[in-house]
């Protein structure tokens, strides 16, 4: 399984010129750049602390530019099973030391002399086993797991003790290890596929190199795979991937038994039973099973599950909130992190950016929504990971609907059978909201005055019923070139139903550099003051306006309505 891209966290400019050295290491990697201290980051963050246990929650390794102690007494709450932390490094702001703190189960060690060849410096490993042996014993390179941790532990310690160990089955990586070997020895390194109790003072070691091909009609498909497993005495850690037919890509309980066995679900076109798929993937492999509900496969050595197959495809449609990095919610960053293709309207890709060199951009004029979406589910159908990108939230006015009715109309199955996801973003309205407090506190109603997908005579009748209704509004698109005269029409329809002192907020480009915000009236309010990139939002009959202590003004619409209750 591939490496998480690491993030590159620093804290003031003297450490840009070693984080760029590192990232020419790992060039997916991005340079995370504390705001107001670091120019030329390719990302920025405003709080150091809470940055890095996102981090470390989402499972990123990190690799801080920093004092080591800032970095522990950080992540300290977070501190509760090690073979389950990512790995976390700090490195000197000159490069001149790599130190790393967690994850020795998760590769750290690997990293920091990776880091350090990088650097020309020698990285400074004080894992014990590591040190005498030349490698961690209980992090086997990716291709191979670990039977028991610990009982590993427990080896471990009996070799550094000065045990002597014997090596049983093919692992080439301990040929280079500095392992003091003995045929003769008590304690054996045990590597291969076959299930079997291990024996005292044995380390065992799996080979992923078992392909499990399977019907997703099967019953309790998890156990059922268990079962088989066992009754072709092989282990369960030493399955690579499960195998279905790609007209199953869909199945819920196929993604389920994947996720519970703890490998990655792949999709071939043969037609047929799991016997003939997996002949049809590993033709050269020993089949020990080839029943037409679950076939067993082992290759001689550890698979690439990444070369069998292929994934079901993924379409993610993204929201980036109204444009601040630090709005962006952590599941879109994920999200952007791990696509093979972005697709939207340029501004909105540029903003979604910094990217990797593997990662394609389709950029598309503002206006082509469909052919957008219908470009992605092509891509998503082709196993591919798909991200297509709003601004603020992709179902209030953006693609998340462009794409549901791309796909509502599609008779196409691939593009059915596609992963298909809405995340969400803070909106325009909300984001200029709580930059002026909270005008929309109450029941309030989301417009767009844009007349090209919809006649103008229904945003009038919304027009007039809102404003009758007492909702506080929230204009996006008010005003365009093309559409010079509908703001001033609309206005002229709330003033029917509002007074004049009624409170309007005026939030151009929040979350954007340059971002301006204004407090006005009803009565004050004319179309010039206004354009495409603001947010209009016009109070209620409640809405309250009251000075900031630090100057301009908070807007609020209380949740009460008529007489206010009583504490």
């Amino acid at each position: 399984m591939a490496r998480p891209v690491p993030a590159i966290v620093i804290l003031g400019n003297g450490s840009l010129a070693t984080a760029r050295k590192i990232q020419q290491v790992y060039p997916g990697a991005l340079i995370h750049g504390l705001a107001e201290r670091v120019e030329g980051a390719d990302r920025v963050y405003h709080e150091f602390g809470a940055t890095l246990r996102e981090f470390y929650q989402q499972d990123t390794p990190i690799i801080a530019l920093c004092a080591a102690g800032i970095v522990i007494r950080t992540l300290a709450p977070l501190l509760l099973e090690k073979g389950a932390e990512p790995p976390v490094l700090a490195v000197a702001e000159d490069g001149s030391a790599v130190v790393p703190l967690l994850g020795g189960l998760g590769g750290v060690n690997v990293m920091a002399r990776e880091i350090a060849a990088g650097l020309e410096v020698a990285a400074a490993i004080t894992t014990s086993g590591e040190l005498r042996f030349g490698t961690c014993l209980l992090n086997p390179p990716s291709g191979y797991a670990l039977g028991d941790l610990e009982l590993g532990k427990r080896f471990v310690s009996d070799l550094l003790a000065g045990h002597s160990v014997r090596i049983e089955g093919a692992a080439p990586w301990l040929a280079h290890a500095q392992l003091p070997e003995d045929p003769q020895a008590q304690l054996s390194i045990h590597v291969g596929s076959a299930a079997r109790t291990p024996a005292a003072n044995e380390l065992m070691i799996y080979p992923r190199s078992v392909l499990v091909a399977v019907n997703a009609d099967v019953a309790d498909l998890p156990n059922s795979i268990r079962a088989a497993l066992h009754q072709a005495n092989i282990a369960v850690q030493s399955v690579a991937c499960l195998l279905a037919s790609d007209q199953h890509m869909a199945n819920a309980a196929l993604r389920e038994a994947a996720l519970e066995l703890g490998v990655p679900l792949r999709f071939a076109s043969t037609a047929g039973g799991a016997g003939e798929v997996v002949r049809e993937a590993l033709p050269n492999a020993s089949i020990l099973s080839t029943d037409k509900d679950i076939a067993i496969a082992v290759a001689s050595e550890p698979l690439e599950p990444a070369r069998i197959g292929r994934p079901r495809g993924r379409l993610a449609v993204i929201g980036l909130g109204p444009g601040a990095a630090e709005l962006m919610v952590p599941a879109v960053k994920t999200e952007l992190a791990r696509a093979n293709d972005v697709l939207g309207y340029e501004t909105y890709v540029r903003m979604a950016g910094p990217f990797r060199d593997d990662q394609v951009l389709h950029c598309t004029d503002n206006r082509e929504e469909m052919q957008r979406a219908r470009h992605a589910f092509e891509l998503a159908a082709q196993g591919r990971s798909v991200v297509v990108v709003s601004s603020g939230d992709p179902g209030v006015f953006a693609m998340a609907a462009a794409v549901l009715e791309a796909l509502h109309e599609s008779n196409e199955p691939t593009w059915h059978s596609v992963d298909l996801e809405i995340l969400p973003g803070v909106s325009a309205s909300l984001a200029t909201a709580a930059q002026a407090g909270a005008p929309l506190g109450h029941d309030f109603c989301v417009m767009s005055l844009s007349d090209n997908l919809k006649p103008w005579a229904i945003i009038e009748k919304r027009l007039d019923l809102a404003s009758q209704a007492d909702l506080a509004l929230a204009f996006y698109n008010p005003i365009s070139r093309s559409r010079p005269w509908q703001l001033g029409r609309a206005l002229e329809i709330v003033a029917q139903h509002r007074t004049a002192e009624t409170p309007v907020v005026l939030g151009r480009d929040i979350g954007r550099p340059g971002q301006t915000l204004r407090v006005t009236t009803l009565g004050q309010l004319t179309p010039d003051q206004v354009d495409m990139r603001t947010m209009v939002l016009i109070g209620s009959s409640t809405t309250c306006v009251f000075p900031r202590a630090e100057g301009g003004k908070w807007v609020y619409t209380p949740r009460w309505y008529g007489d206010k209750p009583t504490s």
